[in-house]
């Protein structure tokens, strides 16, 4: 029986100054997706991915358009290098999820990237007008979390796996929240190093924008199942994935639940595209049974290839 294959692309936070570098250098074959996004930006998107500087890359309207560059390489050099291989299912945490529906034929390359950079801007003007930040709590489970939530006035941001929980919004609200997280079992609360508070209240100043933008542009049915982050479960209609990308701004992104549901479903393969393995470290502790690659370099592409082919 044909094993069922789900592919994951990196949200914001995977990224590193030098992502994508060695692929690009190693396959002559992406340069024209690279020659695209410079002419599509109006400005040396790779050049900031490839060597920085770091305070350059971190910038929300950077990091969000590198890596769904970044993923996209991997992507393309995924379907080069093992000819023939499909996959029936894509997933991405916060950005990542524009990046599983453009490879799912939801938007154009084009689109797809357009969206990221100007999705990136309207966050980081949102970050600018609050003063917002994020922790993580570790070792306490989502009912105490929400409780912890509900009394120090901040929100969940991301349900990550067993053990890890993301909490967001007002910066002094946050760091009540650690304590209040600490005193209610948790093995550690720590403040993230982001630019604000996403996936809260205080990102809602982007919404509108971001709804304006995806009505000026080309959405399309998926050709696979693409997991939305707001209900765990398959996009459907073109106009309910432009709601749920409008909602996934400031709602709590379900990952643990949209990876069980693929489980359930019989996946049992997941390839995770672009900088870092968090989401395989993710999938590792919602699940150990599972099969994971990743593809970030030529390393990890050579051996993923490998590991489809065995």
């Amino acid at each position: 029986m044909t094993q069922k294959t789900a592919l994951l692309f990196a949200g914001q936070g995977a990224q590193y100054a030098g992502m994508g570098k060695d692929l690009a250098e190693g396959f002559p074959s992406l340069h024209h997706w690279l020659e695209e996004s410079r002419a599509l930006l109006g400005y040396d998107l790779p050049a900031v991915s490839f060597n920085g500087p770091e305070e350059e890359l971190k910038k929300t309207e950077n990091a969000q358009p590198a890596i769904f560059l970044v993923s996209w390489l991997a992507l393309q050099l995924l379907k080069e290098r093992a000819p023939g291989f499909s996959f029936q299912a894509a997933a991405g945490l916060s950005l990542g999820e524009l990046t599983a529906l453009t490879a799912a034929g939801v938007f154009a390359f084009q689109d797809g990237l357009k969206i990221a950079r100007q999705r990136g801007r309207f966050m980081q003007e949102a970050c600018e007008l609050t003063h917002g930040g994020m922790a993580a709590v570790l070792g306490l489970d989502p009912e105490k979390t929400r409780a912890v939530c509900a009394e120090a006035e901040v929100e969940v941001a991301n349900l990550n796996c067993p053990g890890q929980i993301v909490i967001s919004g007002e910066t002094e609200k946050i760091a009540r929240a650690c304590q209040l997280a600490k005193s209610a079992g948790a093995k550690r609360a720590v403040a993230l190093p982001v630019a604000g508070a996403y996936h809260s209240r205080l990102m809602a100043g982007a919404r509108p924008k971001v709804q304006a933008m995806l009505a000026a542009v080309p959405i399309n049915i998926p050709a696979v199942a693409v997991i939305s982050n707001v209900t765990a479960r398959p996009h459907t209609t073109p106009n309910q994935i432009a709601e749920r990308l409008v909602e996934q701004v400031t709602s709590e992104v379900r990952w643990e639940d949209s990876m069980r549901y693929l489980l359930e479903q019989g996946f049992t393969r997941f390839i995770e595209l672009g900088p870092g393995t968090t989401l395989c470290g993710f999938l590792k502790r919602i699940d150990p049974r599972t099969q994971s690659f990743n593809i970030a370099d030529r390393a990890s592409l050579e051996a993923t290839v490998r590991g489809l082919q065995s």
